[in-house]
C-alpha cells in the first residue's frame, strides 16, 4: 500500500507568507504590475543581436562569470556607464556597476547587507510595494514621509530625522524614487534633491535612489539623478531594463562604491545573472537604445492620454488623479471611506485587475481609497473598455456615485 503523504505544514518556516493562489492566467483588462507593451518589444532586434553575440566566445556560456566577472558582462556594464553619463549626469566606471536579475534583486541585496530586524528605514509615504514588502518581511521599522507634486517633502524628512536622532535611532537609509515616482508619478525638484543630499550628510544616513522609471519621460529632459550630485559615497543607485524592454528580461543594476560593492558580491549567491540575456540586451541597446526609447515613450504617452480620458468619461468628478510626466502608472484617489481592497475581487470577476492602494503605502490604511493603474500593457481599445467596465463595477459596489 502507498505510504501516507507527508504533512509539510509542520515543517514550513513560521515566517512564510500565506500560500499563493493557483495561476489562472491574466485577466482581459490587466492594469496591474509593471507589464510593458508587447508591441514595443523589439523581437526582430533581439534576433539580430542574438545572431551577433552567439557567434562570439562560447566560454561566456560554458564558464561561470567569464567576461566581466561576477559583476556582469563588460558590454552591458559599459552601456550602463554610458547611459548614466549621458542621461542621468552620473559619472562612474564599470567597476562601480553590478548587473542583477531585475531591480528587485538589487533591492534585496542592498537590504541584505544593510538591514537587521528592528532597524529603521525611511521611505516615501506612497512607495513601491516590493520594497515595502521586503522591509516588512525583515521586520524593519518603516517611517513614511509625505509626497507632494514636487516629490518627497524635505521639511517632513528633516523633522523625522531629527525626531529619530533624539530617540537615538540612526536610519539605515532613505529610500526614494525621485524620478517618476512609483506609484504617484511625481518628479522630485532639483532643489529637493540637493536638500536631501544635505540632510544625508547632516544625519549620516545614506540615500537609496531607485530610478527604474527615469528613462520613460514623455517629453524633454528631467533633473539629473541624486547620485550625480554626490561627490562621496552617500547615494546607492539602482535601475532596471525591465521597464524599457519588458519584465521578462529580468535585468537591473546597482551603482555603488567598492566598499559597498564588495559586500553586495559576497551576498549575490546566484552564480551570476543570466549571461544570454545580458549579451542580447547589451548588444541591442548598444545599437538601438535611442530609437527604441523614443518609440517607447511615445507609446506610453498615447496610452496615458487614453487612460486619463477614459477615467474622466467613465468616472467623472468622483475620482482624482494627476497626469504624470512619464512612466507607466496613474495613482487614482477614490472617494473618502472607500476601501479599494474590497473592490478588487468584484472587479476580477469581470476580468479587470488593478492594484489596491494599501499595497503601495507605508501606512496601508492611509491609502485605502487609492488604486494604481498600469497603462503600459493593454491596448488603447482595452483601456477604454476596461475602465468603462471598472466604473460599472465600482457603481454596483457603491464605491462611486
Amino acid at each position: 500500500m502507498p505510504g501516507q503523504g507527508l504533512d509539510y505544514s509542520t515543517l514550513f518556516n513560521r515566517d512564510l507568507p500565506p500560500p499563493a493562489a493557483a495561476w489562472e492566467g491574466h485577466p482581459k483588462y490587466n492594469f496591474i504590475g509593471g507589464h510593458s507593451d508587447p508591441d514595443m518589444v523589439p523581437m526582430e532586434g533581439f534576433v539580430e543581436s542574438a545572431g551577433r553575440v552567439f557567434r562570439g566566445d562560447p566560454r561566456n556560456i560554458s564558464m561561470y562569470n567569464f567576461d566581466g566577472g561576477p559583476q556582469g558582462i563588460t558590454p552591458l556594464r559599459q552601456f550602463v556607464v554610458d547611459k548614466l553619463a549621458q542621461h542621468r549626469g552620473i559619472n562612474v566606471t564599470t567597476d562601480e556597476v553590478l548587473i542583477t536579475s531585475g531591480s528587485g534583486l538589487a533591492i534585496e541585496l542592498i537590504n541584505e547587507i544593510l538591514l537587521e530586524e528592528g532597524d529603521t528605514a525611511i521611505v516615501e509615504a506612497f512607495s513601491f510595494s516590493g520594497a515595502l514588502g521586503n522591509l516588512r518581511r525583515r521586520k524593519v521599522n518603516i517611517v513614511g514621509i509625505d509626497v507632494d507634486q514636487d516629490g518627497m517633502r524635505m521639511d517632513h524628512l528633516a523633522t523625522a530625522l531629527e525626531d529619530l536622532r533624539n530617540k537615538g535611532v540612526r536610519p539605515k537609509y532613505i529610500y526614494t524614487i525621485p524620478t517618476l515616482q512609483n506609484p504617484t508619478g511625481t518628479v522630485m525638484t532639483m532643489e529637493r534633491r540637493h536638500q536631501m543630499l544635505e540632510l544625508s550628510e547632516e544625519y549620516g544616513v545614506p540615500i537609496f535612489e531607485d530610478e527604474c522609471y527615469a528613462d520613460l519621460i514623455f517629453e524633454g529632459e528631467y533633473e539629473n539623478a541624486i547620485r550625480s550630485l554626490d561627490d562621496s559615497n552617500r547615494v546607492l543607485h539602482i535601475g532596471s531594463f525591465s521597464k524599457t524592454l519588458g519584465p521578462g528580461t529580468r535585468l537591473g543594476y546597482v551603482v555603488a562604491s567598492w566598499d559597498v560593492m564588495s559586500r553586495l558580491l559576497s551576498r549575490k549567491n546566484d552564480a551570476g545573472t543570466g549571461v544570454m540575456d545580458q549579451m542580447i540586451v547589451g548588444d541591442y541597446f548598444n545599437h538601438h537604445y535611442e530609437d527604441h526609447i523614443l518609440e517607447m515613450r511615445s507609446s506610453l504617452k498615447r496610452k496615458c492620454d487614453a487612460l486619463s480620458s477614459a477615467l474622466r468619461e467613465s468616472f467623472g468628478p468622483s475620482i482624482e488623479f494627476e497626469i504624470p510626466q512619464g512612466g507607466m502608472y496613474l495613482w487614482v484617489k477614490l472617494p473618502n471611506g472607500v476601501d479599494s481592497r474590497q473592490l478588487a475581487g468584484p472587479a476580477l470577476k469581470e476580468e479587470i485587475a488593478f492594484n489596491p492602494g494599501p499595497d503601495w503605502s507605508a501606512d496601508p490604511d492611509a491609502a485605502a481609497n487609492y488604486i494604481r493603474l498600469c497603462f503600459a500593457l493593454p491596448s488603447e481599445d482595452e483601456i477604454w473598455e476596461g475602465i468603462g467596465k471598472l466604473a460599472d463595477v465600482f457603481r454596483r459596489e457603491g464605491a462611486v456615485p
